[in-house]
């Protein structure tokens, strides 16, 4: 492979030069262009820069990519979180692969040791051990476990909640806490350090209910694991053999398959090549050796080696290039060296980071030129990349909490290791970097206990891979996403929109003879090919300004909106538009099925109803066709031909089993029944009109299938629900909630008035005003003549009292009449 490696020479400092402003991202060297290369005008975000840079390939053909892409730590199951970073990787991937026409090399680890592995394998292999040393034959919790129980409590409490009194215990926890920590408001934005204590105290609360109630040992365990764990590690972690890698290699290949079968589940591709640290440590040790000979590296007593930030600088290269801003940052810079190394180091500054780990007791280690140890989080990145592609990538990437310190410290560790002083090495040309999503504004985590899963989203049903997709489609992807109920409409209403008019366009292909594409197009026609010809264009002009997917979805569904709306679209012209739809839709894995190599395919997966349903539901939805054609003919119903239809309804021949099979077919069986029975009962025609929208409404709508009757001719369109169809009748029966609701409080009003009018037409006329305490005296017809004040009523008063006077006689006389008639 012919390549070019972006260097240049290092630069001439000066004492004003050395001290450069750390707020600024130091100098970025575009890569030269191949001279007789044809590339796409395609412009990436580039994290480098922080701005949209022309992308030119190191290949001199410009067609080969070489792309490193930070892996997961397995040491839990995959979260959202995990999945908006995979599957926007996979989104940009696909479309320099399948749009762009490049060939990528798509690299990939996984970091299968590091603290946090350490620390979960070690807890959990000491709690088995607990267990099993304290197993009971009568499922009690015995003395001594309740005794240690008690003893982590207190530890817990002691560190994580400091602000409860030092006599605190499990049966004063709960009041004791509800006078030290004061609720955070529902209405208030959650900090990290508001969900971290929500964590502890409810870890802590439920082993204070269990220390009080144990019950079960399973029971017990259930409540306490999360308190005990750290507090076994603390007294027997550093008793693991630093030999025994089963431990966490157990652990690690775990939930590395797990991560691969939730990628598979979300339809992410797989790597090119899958790098795992624990493969890869003597060419870490061999990287590490390497950067301290060229004078950025040093070890200590310990057996640590540390990169030399100092002496890196000095020679004239640049730290840091991503975010410089915060190389000082503490907290930034202790999270990146891992707990595990927190008040252990022996290195000459704290921004110096650690390259290899002397391993502690109870850690693993492997055998190196400093001592046994392990390798640091950041140099296993930069070594098992610099291995699987070499001196200069084209992309770099990973999520965005990963810029610094990792990302950063793998460019300086990177160059350290590729440069000479005579030309330095830029390693990675571009660096990208995937928004978050966030939870109330805060980013998802495990230790924060703000996370789900992708595999409870998935068996949920309330998102699907596509859903997911389409959402993160839906947004830029370098930016954070906040998911919502409103961007979870928006979502279903896209993927509607398209399910719709694939089933509509795969509904006409289904009829369509080849020997019609030549036939003239109506103006209607030519406007639908103008608007997919301009489409065509500004989607190239989107996906080539930094893969800019959230325009192309809107490109997209107004196209679909177009066809949708225009009236006597050919077939041809119908169908060009679905397959040119299906295309893209495949482009960004919206389809598990796709095949770019069948331009003629339509649609996505999901659009059929399941197998086992079909030899029995299209059956009863062309009776139904018919029964209702004959219902709504206008002229009298024919219960014969009726009947007749539903005897000559069968079942097509099935190879599907009869256990999968038995609902659909009862659903057939009871629906020719009720046709027969209705026939021979010779019912009128909205009946048998109603039967039919129950078989749509009830029985088929259970078995997640709809029925979406069309205009005569057209049978109905059989076809599976989808959250677009199930959101709309929820909406529906929401509205005609309400209406009902308005109904009844409307006629309880009437019925309110109605009572007072008869309350009221019991009042005889002459003594209506006499019970008013504004008036003095009254006329013979009980009209009052003065009021209480002495004062004669005025004209006008009189009149309007005359005016009520002569309403209320006719009231009482017509209850009188009610009366009488009784």
């Amino acid at each position: 492979m012919l390549s070019r490696t972006a260097s240049f020479p290092p630069p001439k400092l000066s004492a004003c030069s050395m001290a450069s402003d750390g707020r600024k991202q130091p100098r970025w060297i575009p890569p030269p262009t191949p001279p007789d290369a044809q590339l796409p005008q395609l412009k990436i975000y580039n994290s480098l820069t922080r701005s949209k840079d022309d992308f030119i390939p190191v290949d001199l053909s410009g067609k080969l990519i070489t792309w490193y892409a930070c892996g997961p730590t397995v040491y839990e199951d995959a979260h959202l979180g995990h999945a908006k970073n995979y599957i926007s990787t996979d989104i940009i991937r696909r479309i320099m692969k399948d749009y762009l026409g490049f060939r990528v090399k798509f690299v990939m680890n996984t970091t299968d040791i590091d603290d946090k592995i350490i620390l979960q394998a070690r807890r959990q292999y000491l709690l088995v051990r607990f267990k099993q040393e304290h197993a009971a034959e009568n499922d009690s919790v015995g003395d001594l476990v309740l005794a240690e129980a008690k003893a982590a409590f207190l530890q817990y409490i002691c560190k994580n909640l400091p602000s409860l009194p030092s006599d605190t215990s499990p049966e004063t926890f709960s009041h004791a806490v509800d006078k030290s920590y004061k609720e955070t408001p529902q209405s208030q934005i959650l900090t990290v350090d508001d969900l971290l204590l929500r964590a502890h105290i409810g870890t802590a609360r439920l082993a204070a209910e269990a220390l009080q109630n144990p019950g079960t040992v399973h029971e017990f365990f259930a409540k306490t694991d999360d308190m005990l764990l750290p507090y076994l590690d603390a007294l027997h972690g550093a008793e693991i053999d630093s030999n025994n890698h089963r431990i966490y290699l157990e652990l690690s290949q775990k939930f590395e398959r797990r991560f691969f079968e939730d990628m598979n589940a979300l339809n992410v591709l797989p790597p090119d090549q899958l790098m795992r640290v624990t493969e890869n440590v003597t060419q870490i040790v061999h990287f590490v050796e390497k950067i301290v000979a060229n004078g950025f590296g040093y070890a200590t007593p310990d057996g640590s080696v540390y990169f030399d930030i100092d002496s890196f600088e000095k020679a004239g290269h640049s730290y840091s290039r991503l975010e410089p801003w915060n190389k000082n940052d503490p907290a930034l810079l202790a999270d990146g060296e891992g707990s595990l190394s927190k008040g252990t180091s022996m290195k000459r500054s704290q921004n110096h980071f650690a390259l290899w780990k002397a391993s502690k007791p109870g850690e693993p280690a492997w055998e190196s030129p400093w001592g046994r140890g392990r390798p640091g989080w950041h140099i296993e990145c930069s070594a098992m990349a610099s291995e699987a592609i070499g001196k200069t990538m084209d992309i770099h990437s990973g999520g965005v909490d990963l810029r610094f310190p990792h990302h950063d410290n793998e460019l300086a560790q990177s160059e350290a290791y590729w440069s000479t002083p005579d030309c330095h090495v830029q390693w990675a040309n571009y660096f990208i970097h995937m928004g978050q999503l966030r939870i109330r504004g805060l980013k998802m985590s495990k230790s924060l206990k703000n996370y789900t899963t992708i595999r409870s989203v998935l068996s949920e049903k309330d998102w699907t891979a596509r859903s997911l997709r389409i959402c993160f489609l839906l947004m830029p992807w370098q930016d954070g996403i906040e998911v919502t109920d409103e961007l979870m409409k928006v979502v279903i209403g896209w993927e509607g929109k398209l399910n719709n008019f694939f089933l509509k366009s795969l509904d006409l292909s289904k009829n369509y003879r080849l020997d019609t594409a030549g036939q003239e197009l109506g103006d209607a026609d030519q406007q639908l090919l103008n608007s997919l010809e301009k489409a065509e264009t500004d989607v190239d002009t989107a996906l080539c300004d930094s893969f800019n997917t959230s325009a192309v979805m809107r490109i997209l569904s107004d196209l679909v909106t177009e066809a949708n709306s225009a009236e006597k679209l050919s077939d041809q012209t119908v169908i060009s538009l679905a397959r040119w739809v299906t295309r893209m839709v495949t482009i960004f894995g919206l389809d598990p099925e796709g095949d770019l190599n069948k331009p003629d395919r339509i649609g996505w997966s999901g659009l059929d109803i399941p197998a086992p349903a079909k030899p029995y539901i299209y059956p009863a939805s062309q009776l139904r066709d018919k029964v209702r054609t004959l219902a709504c003919s206008g002229s009298a119903v024919d219960h014969e031909a009726i009947a007749k239809l539903a005897d000559e309804t069968t079942v097509a021949t099935t190879s599907t089993s009869i256990d999968s099979s038995q609902p659909y077919n009862q659903v057939l069986q009871q629906f020719r029944a009720n046709v027969k029975g209705l026939a021979a009962e010779k019912v009128p025609a909205k009946d048998l009109l109603a039967l039919c929208d129950q078989l749509r409404d009830v029985h088929l709508w259970n078995l997640g299938i709809y029925l979406e009757d069309r205009n005569s001719p057209q049978p109905a369109l059989v076809r599976p629900l989808d959250r677009s169809l199930i959101e709309a009748r929820a909406e529906q029966e929401s509205i005609g909630i309400v209406k009902a609701k308005a109904k009844l409080e409307q006629g309880a009003k009437e019925a309110e008035r109605d009572k007072e009018l008869r309350e009221r037409a019991k009042i005889d006329p002459l003594v209506m005003f006499r019970t008013l305490d504004e008036y003095a005296e009254w006329d013979e017809s009980g009209i009052p003549t003065v009021d209480v004040a002495g004062n004669v009523v005025s004209k006008n008063r009189r009149k309007k009292l005359v005016k009520e006077w002569e309403k209320q006689r006719k009231l009482h006389d017509e209850w009188l009449a009610t009366q009488q008639a009784a």
